[in-house]
């Protein structure tokens, strides 16, 4: 059975955060299909951003101070030349989004008012007016600007379900996008000659994250099952203190607010942190989440201590800790840690370009070897906006005609959901890579959790292309895990506690390569791709 195309475009954006709309802006004024399961200006990552954007804009900052805390967070496996590019970048970036509207906290004296995070050797974040709020001012301006561009054509209530490229083949140029309208489960295409991927991360895999509940990973699904090169899969970051108030997803208390001198404290009052690392609080994210996952192992609850700093200028913080019935001017405030960021995701150049013809990537499902193993503060919304204004740049200037007509094979295609309730199986899945393949990792548990994951992949395959892709993207973390035998960054594994010279660098895999290393893992006797 074919399908006609259901609408035509120079580029197909998947992802309505701030990646695809930035990209989608600069791509102006070429004709633009965005495609979003929410509404315009909907819930997203980019939108629950609090801390802001980080930019060597400050008198006393340098560019090469900014290149070196990035390098040194880290933790060995940056790509020296995209820090470079990327850092020297931002500031002109910055700028980019003043005239998209977007308002940015100043003094009397029209100079930036500045916070400092974690890693950061000085003031360098770049905040909204209106407090701790820089996501949502972010998606202001930028959906404001969406809406006055008539190039770009906004198409919500839409989910992407695969890359399509031509011959149904994964060697064949990208074509477009197949979509499920989700009221009607009805199938949809667009077609495109350039296809752009900013889905978001993967925080929803694990049962306790920041993100928002469509952060499964299917951009990365979608790209690994098209062919595309995946790096740094293994690597996740749990942020340190999110809220511990029972919401879903948990509520960020900002790193800024460390970064204004809080303090982590256990049950007993004590500050702990400084045991564990010289800059105690404003360590990099994997030490301090692992030392509050130590507390929490000795059955010592985690609070932040907030009593003798000024909140004042921390808005989204205090509304949430008032929903919690807190008051941090006179209580601690309980935190946990949730998953937060994905350093890895589809492998891409300095220009977004994924290993796929046709397929470009941005944003947090991109992996530009930019955070390396460990991402410093504040880099992804920077990292956002400069390779979406890169990718879409790049589109300009390889620009082909769109073609007028495709017909594609539906039988040739995954069955899609019939339904957009949350499987049982999904939980079972977040609790399995939480227990099995989060902060502290060991090939045992790994191993278990790898035949967890693969009966409900095999069972959801062809069924319910949403669970089916969850669950691959859970596989794929688990197999990279599995093969890096060290400690670096995101990635700790209790059986290999200390970093390997020779595992200094990126992890690179194909979905073939990695169907490879999963018989590798449950074979014990097999020859090549050996665990140890």
């Amino acid at each position: 059975m074919t399908s006609e195309i259901e609408d035509s475009a120079e580029v197909v954006i998947i992802g309505a955060g701030a990646a695809g709309l930035f990209s989608a802006l600069t791509l102006a004024p070429k004709r633009v299909i965005v495609l979003s399961k929410e509404p315009l200006g909907g819930i997203c990552a980019s939108a629950w951003a609090q801390g802001g954007i980080a930019a060597a804009v400050g008198e006393k900052d340098t560019i090469i101070s900014h290149v070196s805390d990035t390098i040194k967070a880290a933790a060995g496996t940056a790509d020296t030349e995209v820090v470079d590019v990327l850092i020297n970048e931002a500031p002109r970036y910055v700028k980019i989004l003043e005239k998209y509207g977007v308002r940015f906290d100043r003094d009397n004296t029209g100079t930036f008012r500045l916070s400092r995070e974690a890693c950061h050797t000085c003031r360098r974040v770049l905040r909204a007016a209106a407090g701790d709020g820089f996501g949502h001012e972010l998606m202001r301006a930028l959906t404001e600007a969406v809406k006055k561009t008539p190039s770009i054509l906004f198409k919500e209530g839409i989910t992407a379900e695969k890359i399509i490229r031509s011959n149904g083949t994964d060697k064949g140029s990208v074509q477009g996008v197949l979509g499920r309208q989700t009221k009607e489960n009805k199938p949809m295409i667009f077609t495109a000659p350039a296809v752009i991927l900013a889905t978001g991360g993967i925080g929803n895999l694990y049962t306790v994250t920041t993100n928002p509940p469509s952060a499964i990973g299917r951009g990365i699904a979608m790209a690994a099952r098209a062919g595309a090169q995946l790096s740094d899969l293994e690597f996740v970051q749990f942020h340190p203190t999110a809220l511990d108030t029972n919401e879903n997803p948990a509520p960020l208390a900002t790193e800024s607010l460390r970064g204004e001198g809080a303090h982590l404290l256990n049950g007993l009052g004590e500050k702990f942190m400084p045991k564990y690392h010289k800059m105690a609080e404003m360590a990099p994210r994997d030490v301090v989440s692992r030392a509050i996952f130590a507390q929490l192992q000795k059955s010592q609850k985690v609070f932040l201590d907030c009593r003798h700093i000024d909140v004042t200028h921390f808005p989204a913080f205090l509304k949430t800790c008032a929903r919690a019935g807190l008051d941090p001017e006179h209580d601690l405030v309980p935190v946990v840690l949730a998953a937060h960021y994905h350093m890895g995701g589809v492998a891409t150049d300095l220009k977004g370009r994924t290993s796929v013809p046709g397929l470009w990537a941005c944003g947090e499902v991109a992996a530009t070897g930019l955070h390396g193993a460990n991402r410093i503060a504040s880099n992804s919304l920077m990292e956002v906006i400069v390779m979406g204004g890169r990718a879409a740049a790049d589109i300009q200037n390889t620009g082909k005609p769109t073609p007028k007509k495709v017909k594609i094979n539906i039988k040739a295609l995954p069955t899609l959901p019939q339904t957009c309730v949350p499987q049982p199986e999904e939980n079972t899945l977040r609790h399995i890579m939480t227990d099995m393949a989060g902060i502290v990792r060991h090939k045992q548990d790994m191993i278990k959790a790898l035949r967890h994951i693969i009966s409900i992949e095999q069972k959801a395959e062809g069924v319910n292309s949403q669970l089916a892709d969850r669950a691959l993207v859970s596989r794929m973390i688990v197999i990279s895990a599995l093969h890096r035998t060290e400690s670096r960054g995101g990635h700790y594994r209790a059986d290999y506690p200390k970093p390997v010279k020779s595992w200094q660098k990126r992890s690179f895999v194909t979905l073939k390569e990695i169907n490879t290393l999963t018989y590798c893992a449950l074979t014990p006797n097999a020859k090549k791709g050996n665990f140890a």
